[in-house]
Order: structure tokens, then sequence, then C-alpha cells
């Protein structure tokens, strides 16, 4: 359970780290020209081709030399640094045909950039968001390459935990596990990609 909380905390902060770094680079890359620009959406692909065990290995030297103690706060950070690639790709292919003239028309009938972005640009980009939020989640509550170079004493996420248990053999208590794990992220699945009543009529 120690472990299982472990992993739902990690999970939960750095889906809200990433998402929203990731949004936010999505709408800088898609949106705005600025020097660099090219380059920044070159550098959220490497940790997506990257081996994690040298992405793993980079983040300890790096927290190392940083003097981070090494724990939740550092396995977070990790997590947020391979997870905002894929919600970068997911927002920026849900801009990609993003109808602008809408936001024209909230401009012309008086509303402020503000307003337009809550009102009309992120009601429209929300199912990128959630989907590349779920995605930084299952790969967060997933994780144990990464997890293992940047997890201190005391912070075993439910991975870490499972791989310490099967070194004496597989026991029924890892395949309880292993089984509500799968069972959770279908769920998860299920939950976020329901198709609602009206696509489905239409399709």
């Amino acid at each position: 359970l120690d472990a299982l909380s472990m992993s739902v905390w990690v999970g939960v902060w750095s889906t809200l780290g990433s998402t929203t770094l990731g949004t936010c680079a999505a709408l800088a890359i898609e949106r705005t020209r600025f020097p660099g620009r090219k380059l920044l959406d070159a550098v959220t692909h490497v940790p997506l081709i990257m081996p994690e065990i040298v992405l793993g290995l980079a983040l300890l030297i790096w927290f190392v030399m940083l003097r981070i103690t090494l724990g939740s706060f550092s396995i977070i950070l990790a997590h947020i640094t391979f997870s905002i690639s894929y919600v970068i790709i997911t927002v920026k292919a849900r801009l990609f045909g993003f109808d602008e003239s809408l936001e024209e028309a909230a401009r012309d009938l008086g509303a402020t950039p503000w307003q337009t972005f809550w009102r009309v640009t992120f009601p429209l980009i929300l199912p990128g968001i959630m989907s590349g939020a779920l995605m930084a989640f299952t790969l967060s509550f997933d994780d144990f390459l990464i997890t293992f170079f940047t997890a201190g004493v005391g912070s075993d996420t439910l991975p870490l935990k499972i791989y310490a248990m099967i070194k004496f053999g597989v026991s029924p208590e890892i395949n309880a596990l292993s089984t509500l794990m799968m069972g959770a992220t279908l769920v998860l699945v299920m939950v976020f990609f329901k198709p609602s009543s009206g696509s489905a009529k239409g399709a």
C-alpha cells in the first residue's frame, strides 16, 4: 500500500507538471515564432528515442550535480522530463487541424485574449490535453528503469516494489498486483476514450 500510494502521488504530480508545461510548449511551438523554435520542437522528440537507461543515468548525474536529494521529488522531476514529450505531441496534433476562424470570431465579438483561450481554444484542445495527461500518468505509474535510477531510500514505487518481491519468486501477491494494475489501466482508458452519444450516432 505504501508503494501504491507513492506511485499514485508521483503519477498525479508528474501528470500535472508535464500536462501544464507540455500544453504551454505546444501552444508556443504552434502559435508563435521565436528564436530556437525549431530546436525546441526537435528537442521534444529526444526522450522518445533515447534509451531509458541513458536518460535515467543522465538524470541521476544531473541530480547529483545539483545536489537534489533522491526521493519522491527527484522521481517527479524525472517523470516530467520524459512525459512532457508525449503531451506536446498530442496537443500539437490537436492544434494542427484547429480552425483559427473560431478564435477570430470570438475576438470580433469582443472577447479578450484570455476569454478567447478559456472559452474557445481550451475546450477544443481539451481532448488532446486529456489524452496527453492520461498517457503521462500511465507512463509514470508504469515506469521502472528511470525510477530505479532516481529513487532514494524509502521512495519505492509499485514497479520497484514488484521488482524487489520477484527476486524471491513469483508469488500470488505479484500476480494480484499485476492484474490490478492492468485492470486499472483498462478502466482509465475506457473512461477517457469512451465515445460520446453524439459521435456514436454520427458513426
